[in-house]
C-alpha cells in the first residue's frame, strides 16, 4: 500500500508557485497490539521509517533525540557500576535501547520488554541499522511480552526506563493505566535496586503523573528534550525518579548539586516543580 502526502507550495526560481516533492510513504507491515489495543502500521519513505498506531505517528527515525535522551540521563547515573542492570520498556526503533548500551559496563545486562512481537522482528528486519542493531548486541535480552511482568520482580533493575504507549496519557492500551498509575509504580519502587533511577517519557508534560510518582515514594526530577538536535523538534518530557529517603533533610545540596549537573546536559533543559 502507498500513502501520499502532498507537499506545500514554495516559489520557484522564476517566481512560479510549484508544488515541493511529494512524500511517498510505503506500508511495509502491520500487526495488531494485544488486548483490543488497535493496530501498528510500520511505515518507510527512502531512508526513513515510522510507526504509527490509527494514523498518530508513535516514533519516527528522523527524531528520536529525545529517546536518547531518556537512557543518557538514567544510565550516567548508574552506568559505572558493575553488572548493572537495566530494564526498558518499549523496544521503538531500538534508540533507547542502543543509547543505554552506550554508556554501560561490559558486564551489565539489559533486558527490553517490548509487547507487539512484530516490533522486534521489524527491528530485526527492517529498522535495525539506524540505532545500530542493539538487538545484536550480547548484553541484550529480549522479552516477548508485557513490561509489567518485568515490574513485578524485587530489586532486579538499576534503572527502568519506560517509553511505552507515548507515556501517561496512553494511546493504545488500556492496561497501561496500570503501568503508570500506582500499582505500576509501587511495583517499579521495589523493582529497583538500592539507589536505583526510574525513568519515564512522555510526548508531553503531566503534573498529575509527577504528583502520582512522589505519592508512592520518590523524589521527581523533571526534564524537557527535543526531538531533533535543532531548537524546532517537538519538546518532550522525561521524569527521573530515585526512592525517597525519609531520614533525609528536605534540602540535600549535593544532590542538588548533581541534579544541576545532569539538567546542563546539551538539548536537555529540567523543567521546574
Amino acid at each position: 500500500m502507498i500513502h501520499r502526502t502532498f507537499a506545500k507550495w514554495t516559489h520557484g526560481p522564476t517566481g512560479d508557485r510549484a508544488p515541493l516533492p511529494i512524500k511517498v510513504w510505503k506500508l511495509l507491515d502491520r500487526a495488531d497490539v494485544p488486548d483490543n489495543g488497535g493496530e501498528l502500521r510500520l511505515y518507510q519513505e527512502g531512508g526513513h521509517y515510522a510507526i504509527r498506531a490509527d494514523g498518530t505517528e508513535l516514533m519516527a527515525s528522523h527524531m528520536y533525540e529525545s529517546e536518547e535522551a531518556l537512557a543518557t540521563l538514567a544510565c550516567q547515573r548508574v552506568g559505572v557500576r558493575k553488572k548493572a542492570r537495566v530494564l526498558v520498556g518499549g523496544l521503538g526503533m531500538g534508540y533507547t535501547l542502543a543509547a543505554a548500551l552506550h554508556r554501560l559496563r561490559g558486564d551489565a545486562e539489559v533486558v527490553v520488554a517490548e509487547l507487539v512481537p512484530a516490533v522486534v522482528a521489524w527491528n530485526r528486519k527492517h529498522v535495525g541499522h539506524l540505532a545500530g542493531f542493539p538487538l545484536d548486541d550480547p548484553r541484550t535480552v529480549v522479552h516477548e511480552g508485557d513490561v509489567a511482568d518485568q515490574l513485578r520482580r524485587v530489586d532486579a533493575f538499576d534503572a527502568i526506563l519506560l517509553d511505552v504507549d507515548n507515556g501517561p496519557e496512553g494511546l493504545t492500551r488500556v492496561e497501561n493505566d496500570w503501568l503508570y498509575g500506582a500499582g505500576g509504580l509501587h511495583s517499579a519502587r521495589k523493582a529497583l535496586r538500592p539507589e536505583g533511577v526510574l525513568a519515564v517519557w512522555s510526548a508531553s508534560p503531566d503534573r498529575s503523573f509527577a504528583a502520582r510518582v512522589r505519592a508512592v515514594g520518590f523524589e521527581v526530577e523533571e526534564f524537557g528534550a527535543r526531538t531533533w538536535s535543532t531548537e524546532r523538534g517537538s519538546r518532550h518530557t522525561i521524569w527521573l525518579a530515585t526512592p525517597s529517603d525519609p531520614d533525609a533533610p528536605e534540602a540535600d545540596p549535593p544532590a542538588r548539586r548533581r541534579a544541576r549537573e545532569h539538567a546542563t546536559q546539551p538539548r536537555l533543559g529540567r523543567r521546574a516543580p
